[in-house]
């Protein structure tokens, strides 16, 4: 125990010496502790000093630039209308177009300017205007914004809002028409009900006056909202619920009800990459049968609201709904699923080659650049640190499972505490592969193949409970670095899945590698 406490007490000074130094800092942010280790003489095209400058550099020159572009962020909106009965009946297929663009800047800390323009065109008339809105955070609880458009809805307004309380905004807005003349007040009071949850009222005084009331609700696994809008000459009620099925699909139902609309929406999106999302979505309603076809990428969207009958014919109507599900259920189990998995196999199988030809070219390097066998004998054996990824994972979980001994006594120490209080006992943690634990929970058990890409780490989370009875992991931290963890799986994505009891009731919690961990939330004083 005392050998494995100082290999442990070493590992700690090391990074304790890392952190405090910005230059070694530096390098390992960049080449790990490879980097470190061998003299900068490690890692793609790094020989020299000056090349490590450079390479630092370039990273500074790339984070310049992805905050410059966080101080001017374009959106935009691409809507055309199609229509089948109008194709048919050979006047073209398209009923509309419209664009909308705005491209927001951050003038200072405290200033912002969004300009922004749309056009649309129906048949044979169409319109456009442009509009500035220029925001002012006037103190940390409130702010002002100035608007002028112009063009078919010609205004100047300025608008306010202030933080109440922690939980209640208001704003108050006053906009004057340039064509009409007529005057708006609209004031907007939100209330958070919950943590998920937040209502809003809205009045609205002018030449089309109403009252609205609104809710919305979001969670990981589902969002909800809805709306009841009351004017002098209309009414309408709205409301829509979004199910998550997973991190890339969900699943959306929605309906608006009014005066002059009555409509269902039903459909589903995939998250295609980290930025894009496709969406198809099939309304009934008053005005006929529509597919909905949906691009969202980045700030830019691209809709194609399709037309398919003006008459509600239920065969139809089924044959509309019934007949892109089946295809699309179709396409994912035969055709996208197992491209997925094809390629995911192909990314595996190229990380562990770079990783092995990284370590062959490495030991050629060294072979042919010295010449004496006694310093080629130290240079292989100080690149012993490069091992092949399978040696490297078994290395690291026997440093884990030493690591995890020294932590047991103060962790089984605690755990007893815990259970005398009733409060908190981590009753089960593993950390690993996000498919193979996914796929073992389903199954209720680890096989060999889910075994070895995963690592039990409930020793360690019992040994992180503090003396508040509460165990939180800080987020954008890699929990392979904590004591008595390890990288099972070196370049896949990983979770971790936690079982514990507390207050005599069982939970479980699931959070990604770098996400935060924080269990109980209120823990009891």
């Amino acid at each position: 125990m005392k050998q494995i406490a100082t290999v442990n007490f070493q590992r700690i000074c090391e990074a304790y010496e890392i952190l405090s130094d910005e230059y070694k800092r530096q390098i390992y942010d960049i080449y790990g502790m490879e980097g470190i280790t061998s003299g900068l003489e490690l890692g793609p095209k790094l020989n020299k000093v000056e090349e490590l400058k450079e390479e630092l550099q370039r990273l500074r020159k790339k984070k310049e630039e992805e905050k410059m572009f966080a101080h001017f962020r374009p959106s935009g909106t691409i809507l055309a209308h199609l229509s089948m009965p109008q194709f048919l009946d050979g006047d073209g297929i398209m009923r509309g177009m419209a664009m909308a663009s705005e491209v927001q800047s951050q003038l200072s800390k405290r200033t912002a300017i969004a300009m922004g323009g749309n056009l649309e065109v129906n048949g044979n008339s169409g319109g456009g205007a442009a509009s500035t809105v220029l925001r002012h955070q006037l103190s940390p609880v409130s702010s002002i914004e100035l608007v002028a458009s112009a063009g078919l809805r010609a205004l100047i307004g300025v608008q306010t809002t202030r933080n109440l309380s922690s939980h209640s905004t208001a704003t108050i807005a006053i906009a004057k028409s340039l064509r009409d003349g007529s005057i708006n007040l609209s004031n907007t009071w939100t209330r958070q009900l919950s943590e998920t949850a937040n209502g809003n009222i809205q009045l609205l005084l002018g030449p089309e006056s109403s009252i609205a009331v609104g809710w919305q609700k979001k969670e990981e696994k589902m969002s909800a909202s809805g709306e009841l809008k009351i004017g002098t000459s209309s009414f309408a009620a709205s409301a829509h619920y979004t199910c998550r099925f997973s991190s890339k699909s969900h699943g959306r139902i929605a309906g608006r009800f009014g005066s002059t609309m009555l409509e269902v929406e039903a459909g589903g999106g995939r998250k295609l990459s980290n930025f894009s999302t496709v969406r198809m979505l099939y309304t009934i309603g008053i005005q006929g049968i529509f597919w909905k076809f949906e691009l969202h990428r980045g700030g830019q969207k691209l809709i194609i609201p399709m037309l398919l009958s003006r008459h509600l014919n239920p065969v139809f109507a089924i044959g509309a709904f019934v007949i892109p599900t089946s295809l699309y259920f179709l396409l994912k189990k035969f055709v996208v699923k197992s491209y997925y998995l094809q390629r995911e196999k192909q990314k595996t199988s190229e990380i562990k080659e770079r990783s092995s030809a990284q370590i062959l070219d490495y030991l050629v390097l060294m072979h042919n650049y010295v010449s004496s066998s006694m310093e080629r004998n130290s240079l292989i054996f100080s690149a012993t640190s490069l091992q092949a990824p399978l040696e490297e994972v078994r290395e690291a979980r026997i440093a884990a499972e030493k690591a995890q001994q020294l932590l047991q006594t103060v962790a089984n120490r605690k755990r007893s505490r815990q259970l005398e209080t009733n409060g908190l006992v981590i009753t089960k943690a593993v950390y690993g592969n996000s498919k193979a634990l996914k796929k073992a929970d389903k199954s209720r058990e680890v096989n060999n193949e889910s075994a070895s890409e995963v690592i039990d780490v409930t020793i360690p989370l019992n040994f992180l409970i503090n003396d508040s009875g509460q165990l939180q992991l800080h987020e954008g931290v890699k929990k392979s670095g904590i004591m008595g963890f390890c990288d099972p799986c070196p370049g896949e994505p990983k979770l971790l899945h936690v079982e514990y009891t507390y207050g005599g009731q069982i939970f479980e919690v699931e959070v990604d590698d770098y996400a935060a961990l924080l269990i109980p939330e209120n823990p009891r004083v």
